[in-house]
């Protein structure tokens, strides 16, 4: 029975503490009540409070500081890592039938641009793809792509036509590391072109950048119109 009243006055100031906290009754930067103080509150164990705490920092919610206490935690920047999806699968989790088209491709050596936007260290030859990605019969998204065919050369003989670069580098190479830069930019005349909207319409766009052992492999910039396209990322409080 002792143990079962310990768990019940467990969960109820661990709920009582963290609804404060959530609320926004004690925000951030406020310090807790010392564990003594809690324990005698709440007519328990200063284990039992101890327990509490642990699990409050382990969420992300309180930081704690000996001597000086625990302190409900001040928002950080936090940065969402958007998982690397195949974009067939996403226009099909929306019930819709995908198609693609690839416009153009060229194989050529990297340029200036290139190496800025890959952080290329010296020349390596390229395949540049131009496609757009359909969904319900309507342009979802246009992708432009530069694939390091010096750390892909497999890209040089695969067929972009028929398979979208996007499912075939996920599928084939395998990454260490990618980055995300997402932001509004209002439609080229060209980019507007293929997604079937007036020039200068307001778009979400994509950039990424992914990289394995032999460095960086591709470059994409996804451009979605704006009004027809949501980001969501979900994340849980930071371990610590």
């Amino acid at each position: 029975m002792a143990n079962d009243r310990d768990t019940t006055l467990h969960q109820m100031i661990l709920s009582e503490i963290e609804g404060r906290i959530v609320s926004g009754e004690w925000p951030p930067g406020f310090r807790l009540p010392f564990e003594v103080d809690l324990a005698e509150h709440y007519g328990c164990s200063r284990m039992t409070v101890n327990k509490v705490m642990t699990q409050l920092s382990k969420a992300g919610l309180i930081e704690r500081h000996r001597k000086a206490g625990s302190f409900v935690t001040k928002p950080r920047a936090q940065s969402a890592i958007l998982e690397l999806h195949d974009i067939a699968a996403e226009v099909k989790s929306l019930g819709l039938p995908y198609a693609y088209t690839l416009i153009a491709r060229k194989e050529r050596p990297s340029n200036a641009e290139d190496r800025r936007l890959m952080e290329l260290a010296e020349t390596t030859p390229m395949v540049e793809l131009l496609a757009v990605h359909h969904a319900g019969g309507r342009p979802f998204c246009v992708e432009e792509r530069r694939i390091n065919a010096g750390v892909v050369p497999e890209a040089a003989q695969a067929d972009f036509s028929t398979n979208p670069p996007s499912s075939w580098l996920i599928a084939q190479v395998p990454w260490s590391a990618a980055e995300n830069r997402i932001q509004a930019v209002a439609a080229s005349t060209e980019i507007a072109r293929l997604l079937e909207q007036p020039k200068g319409t307001a778009c979400l766009v994509v950039e990424r950048r992914t990289w394995n052992h032999a460095g960086p492999v591709t470059f994409v910039r996804l451009n979605y119109p704006g009004g027809r396209h949501t980001l969501v990322a979900r994340f849980t409080p930071e371990q610590r």
